[in-house]
């Protein structure tokens, strides 16, 4: 394999839970040395959604070829570990609140005295200024003040979407700032600040739909499952399960008609438009519950195909996991991890590079694991290693 991309690129990676990590992983599967900084009991996210002891399918997934180190910063030892570890470092990832960083001394002003072209990487809820700058929050949160939970609901409750789609797009958000900065820092010598928030990513992809709002002042109502301009879009039901089809532009319209057999709708002036199909769904969507309403779901699917308009099955997870172009493209990499009864299935890099590709070389770190090599490679003795874990800075 050629040599990949980031090698050599140190990271430290502060990040919780998601919008962090998954930026830091993404930088690891390129081949940065991402360094996965812990309190020394486990951080909160090691334990989400446990599959084993000190193993949780959401750590397994953003730990994955990472280095674990344990280590108190708030702490004035742990201060100077710091202060060893980060002039070997390119990157620091955090997604802790502006204050805590502060006082931990890895805010960007901190970070910069001692590294002058170092990068920060830093995620927040709402952003570093703002009536919000202060406030907590999680990947729901930026779902819920964009609108999307709104016009995702029906009449009776908003409803979130169960994938947190916030939280990793702020991932890669960062990850594609970060690369940015690092190749900055390759043409002018200069670190920076790449700062995002969950917010800013949640409005960033309802934006067409507040655009919409702005120019026309339409006051759309929840839509649901349905497409907001166009039809048919919609969850089907068929004899044996759930569909979902999208029939988006006049050509996947014009095909639509014929497959279910809606005589002169192609030419009825009412449909002329993606915005008037939209605005008769109701009418749309019957037509075609109608038709699901005689075939399975493998009858529908291939019909739909065999005139190519797009659709495909709703799947439980199971059915996802079974999934045969899952397989065929072999999107999952089944990695074991200590004291976890079978293998975990990690997705592989989601992006692929056709001549250095990002790779999963090894799993996610226990806790702690990696901390006295660290250590030892930035000076520490054995005797000095020995006296932190006793004095519990590492």
């Amino acid at each position: 394999m050629a040599d990949q991309v980031l090698e050599g690129i140190r990271v430290l990676d502060f990040g919780r839970y998601i919008a962090g990590p998954f930026c830091g992983t993404m930088l690891a599967d390129f081949g940065a040395e991402v360094i996965r900084v812990e309190k020394l009991d486990g951080s909160e996210d090691r334990f989400v959604a446990p599959v084993g002891p000190g193993a949780g399918a959401n750590f397994i997934t953003m730990g994955r070829n990472k280095k674990g180190l344990t280590l108190n910063p708030m702490k004035p030892e742990g201060q100077a570990v710091l202060k060893r570890l980060l002039p070997t470092v390119d990157v620091v990832i955090a997604n802790l609140p502006l204050p805590t960083l502060k006082a931990m001394q890895i805010d960007y002003d901190s970070l910069k005295k001692i590294k002058p072209d170092i990068i920060l990487a830093m995620v927040s809820a709402f952003g570093i200024d703002g009536p919000y700058a202060d406030r907590v929050g999680f990947d729901t949160l930026g779902q819920a003040m964009s609108g999307a939970m709104y016009m995702t609901g029906d009449d009776d409750m908003p409803r979130r979407a169960s994938a947190p789609y916030v939280d990793f797009g702020t991932a890669l958000l960062s990850a594609f700032g970060t690369m940015a900065a690092l190749r900055e820092r390759d043409k002018t010598g200069r670190g920076q600040l790449v700062e995002s928030s969950l917010f800013s990513t949640a409005m960033t992809f309802m934006n067409s739909q507040h655009i919409e709002q702005s120019v026309l002042k339409l006051d759309r109502p929840p839509q649901g499952n349905r497409g907001v301009t166009a039809a048919p879009v919609d969850c089907f039901k068929t004899q044996d399960g759930f569909i979902f089809v999208l029939a988006i532009g006049y050509p996947l319209f014009d095909r639509w008609t014929k497959l279910v057999g809606a005589d002169g709708w192609a030419s009825d002036p009412r449909f002329a438009t993606d915005e008037g199909r939209g605005d008769h769904a109701d009418l749309i969507c019957e037509r075609m519950q109608q038709w699901c309403d005689g075939r399975t779901t493998a009858q529908a699917l291939a019909d739909l195909e065999e005139a190519r308009i797009p659709g495909g099955p709703i799947l439980n997870l199971q059915e996802a996991l079974d999934d045969p172009h899952v397989n065929a493209r072999g999107l999952h990499k089944y990695v074991d991890y200590p004291g976890v009864a079978s293998a975990a299935p990690l997705m592989e890099t989601p992006v692929r590079l056709s001549v250095t590709p990002g790779t999963i070389r090894h799993r996610a770190p226990q806790l702690g694991e990696h901390t006295n090599e660290i250590l030892k490679g930035v000076g520490y003795s054995d005797e000095e290693i020995q006296q932190l874990h006793e004095r519990r800075i590492v």
